[in-house]
């Protein structure tokens, strides 16, 4: 559910940004009668879209463990810049319809500098490689890396997180989930070998 609502609320983001670039060039180009021909046109796509994204970002929102001041921020400005794009384009100020398509446009670039920051954040916690139990090893990347969503028990369930217990994936097919993410998950292709092999070893202990 968290993973296709993931992917919703992406592409109704990217078509979202679409619509109001669009209708900020014609106000700003002065296309007047071209933007009310294009505004009635679209006018239950844009519904659609408006309603998908930010219905699939609250759900996101409240079902996302690591949300943090970045996502506050980003969620000021999307609020903001709606009621300026109604009376913007209702009174064909330029100026409001402008200060909105900024702030939609910033609220999708926070959003992308809080990945990197999750990312960073990732990256800037070294695993304790000293450790030549596997399955100790694999407990203590666990910790670190996933059990923010997967929950202790890896049944949590958190962000879209799989229920770890129910897995039936080999190693390779969890190195390559691991490697490249897969709908909500991050890549976490820093880790070595090793540490991949040792948390693959210890989602095994969590199976049913």
């Amino acid at each position: 559910m968290y993973s296709t609502l993931f992917l919703v609320h992406k592409y109704s983001v990217l078509l979202f940004l679409l619509i109001y670039l669009t209708k900020t060039a014609l106000l700003l180009l002065n296309k007047n009668e071209l933007l009310t021909k294009v505004t009635k046109a679209i006018k239950i796509p844009e519904m659609i879209v408006s309603f998908s994204f930010l219905a699939s970002g609250i759900y996101l929102a409240v079902n996302n463990p690591l949300l943090g001041t970045l996502f506050w921020i980003k969620l000021v400005c999307v609020f903001v810049s709606i009621p300026l794009a109604v009376v913007g384009f209702k009174k064909g100020n330029k100026i409001l319809a402008a200060l909105s398509f900024v702030l939609i446009v910033g609220s999708y670039g926070l959003s992308e500098v809080h990945k990197a920051s999750l990312k960073k954040a990732y990256k800037a916690d070294p695993i304790d490689m000293s450790s030549e139990n596997t399955i100790l090893l694999g407990l203590t990347v666990y910790q670190k890396q996933c059990m923010v969503c997967h929950g202790e028990n890896g049944d949590a369930g958190l962000a879209g997180a799989a229920n770890l217990k129910n897995c039936v994936l080999n190693e390779t097919q969890i190195s390559e989930i691991l490697s490249k993410g897969k709908g909500s998950m991050p890549k976490f292709n820093y880790l070595s070998e090793s540490e991949v092999k040792a948390v693959t070893a210890y989602i095994g202990t969590l199976k049913n």
